[in-house]
């Protein structure tokens, strides 16, 4: 015999509730600030900004987004995951290769090694592009600019040419400009609880 009294019926779990607040906007902010200090170096706009960006590519872009890509997995986002750890993880292999690999490496070779850096980054936000199309507008804009900026910054190192790598640079810009979008719509909408910046959802709701 089955008992059905209320004292018996166990309550059933919320799944919606997340155990840590949402890390992307986090992550995107720090992916925009990096992205913008170091295009702007890129794009030949203020050869300078190339300190801060290393600066940013360690601490900011690196390990804060290391975290949100972190807590993403606790989400159980992989493209959340995926992405934020990846880029978070960029930005750190790029402090590395700039600030101990890159003086070591002789002149006429830089530019391939520099390439070859670029090329794998080029695959992965591809594909990464793809899987960006069932999240948001925001995010596949961030992800397109962000192919497009590999793809020159890419093609620049490898055939030595300046005029494109500054071409990559200013395509950095505007990833950079679509990210900050991006980060500030997502903690501001969750701030005012409702929908105030849009995003563009891809993807219907669970």
């Amino acid at each position: 015999m089955t008992i059905t009294t209320e004292e018996s019926i166990e309550p059933v779990p919320d799944t919606n509730v997340h155990l840590v607040a949402d890390p992307a906007p986090l992550g995107l902010g720090a992916f925009a600030m990096t992205t913008l200090a170091l295009s702007l170096f890129n794009a030949n706009i203020w050869p300078a900004a190339v300190f801060p960006a290393l600066a940013l590519a360690l601490v900011f872009g690196g390990f804060a987004q290391l975290l949100a890509g972190m807590w993403e997995f606790v989400r159980k986002n992989t493209f959340g995951a995926v992405a934020f750890t990846s880029y978070g993880a960029f930005w750190i292999s790029f402090y590395v290769f700039v600030h101990f690999l890159a003086p070591a490496i002789k002149v006429g070779a830089l530019p391939t090694a520099q390439g070859v850096f670029l090329l794998g980054w080029t695959i992965l936000t591809f594909y990464l592009m793809i899987a960006s199309m069932r999240v948001s507008g925001a995010v596949l804009g961030v992800f397109v600019a962000l192919t497009i900026t590999f793809v020159l910054l890419t093609i620049g190192d490898f055939q030595s040419n300046l005029s494109i790598t500054h071409a990559g640079g200013w395509a950095g810009i505007v990833t950079a400009a679509i990210a900050f979008y991006a980060s500030a719509a997502g903690v501001i909408n969750e701030t005012f609880k409702k929908a105030l910046v849009p995003v563009f959802p891809l993807a219907p709701r669970d």
